[in-house]
């Protein structure tokens, strides 16, 4: 039996629905686990840390903006990203839903660590990618691809390691520990 403040720390792969329900591959397929319910969402593109409670007011305390929750991607992005859209990133992108919070930013090299995504992303012959460390604490529907794009750089992959003080860790692909 649970405890009522059990966690669960998933690392999800690309193209899984956050729920347990529905016709497309979801969380149903990895998890089984009674009463767990994500706490925010990593849209089906994404890849990474999810986290899931089975205690409510937690889940609202890690999903809800107001407790400004940071959380940490890997971002590979179509281009060489420049120093003017780091800038841009880290005052506040316009997006059409509004201004987001200025972001933690910085360029990056492509993780060691980091698994095979299926299917690949796409990639151009004559376009050179770039990998960022984006933090951010809001959560707007799809905020980070959105970000990037309107500074120039769309995003090509997703990969979100920590929520707080949740870390991704070395939690295999599909897999989930308890916290």
């Amino acid at each position: 039996m649970a405890n009522s403040n059990s966690i669960l720390l998933f690392n999800k792969p690309f193209g899984i629905l956050c729920q347990f329900s529905g016709n497309m591959k979801n969380l149903s397929h990895y998890i089984n686990e009674k009463d767990f319910y994500p706490a925010g969402r990593l849209d089906k593109d994404s890849e990474g840390l999810l986290l899931l409670t089975n205690n409510g007011k937690l889940q609202h305390q890690i999903s809800h903006p107001k407790f400004d929750k940071e959380k940490t991607y890997l971002v590979q992005v179509e281009g060489k990203v420049t120093e003017e859209a780091i800038w841009q990133l880290r005052k506040g992108v316009r997006l059409k839903d509004g201004l987001t919070k200025p972001a933690k930013v910085k360029i990056t090299e492509h993780p060691d660590w980091l698994w095979r995504r299926v299917p690949p992303i796409r990639m151009r012959k004559n376009i050179p990618t770039s990998w960022i460390e984006l933090k951010i604490t809001e959560g707007k529907n799809r905020q980070v691809r959105r970000m990037t794009a309107a500074v120039g750089f769309p995003t090509l992959r997703l990969i979100r390691t920590r929520i707080g003080d949740w870390k991704l860790g070395d939690i295999a692909l599909g897999k989930y520990e308890r916290f």
